[in-house]
């Protein structure tokens, strides 16, 4: 089982990186109405660009976070909890806006990631 979560740490901090310091101003088709960078996205959703960095800046911690927790297992917890609740608010952004359901495909894959990390956390 600490092997399969060590993967899972991996991935979801691995694509948290890609998403938010090699992606942050390329488009991809899940993001959200028809914005092509991240800060695009966020004032889709009616949010202002200073929020987009400090949401980037929690989740490039967050993944920084899972990373080290493969030597320091208590940041684990914490970190995938938070990533967890970050992937909530984007859920309600996409539904905000509405979003068809393809579009938040990625952010409930990473909450099932990051509550699958959480649990086995907590054995």
């Amino acid at each position: 089982m600490t092997t399969f979560l060590t993967v899972l740490q991996v991935i979801a901090a691995l694509g948290l990186l890609n998403v938010w310091l090699l992606r942050f101003n390329r488009g991809t088709k899940y993001r959200g109405g028809s914005a092509s960078t991240m800060l695009e996205e966020f004032a889709t959703y009616g949010l202002p660009s200073w929020f987009a960095y400090a949401i980037g800046a929690l989740k490039v911690g967050s993944a920084l976070a899972l990373l080290a927790g493969i030597w320091f297992p208590s940041l684990v917890l914490p970190a995938a909890a938070l990533v967890g609740l970050l992937m909530v608010g984007a859920l309600a952004m996409h539904a905000k806006i509405g979003d068809p359901l393809s579009k938040s495909v990625p952010a409930l894959a990473m909450l099932v990631i990051t509550l699958t990390i959480g649990w086995g956390s907590l054995r």
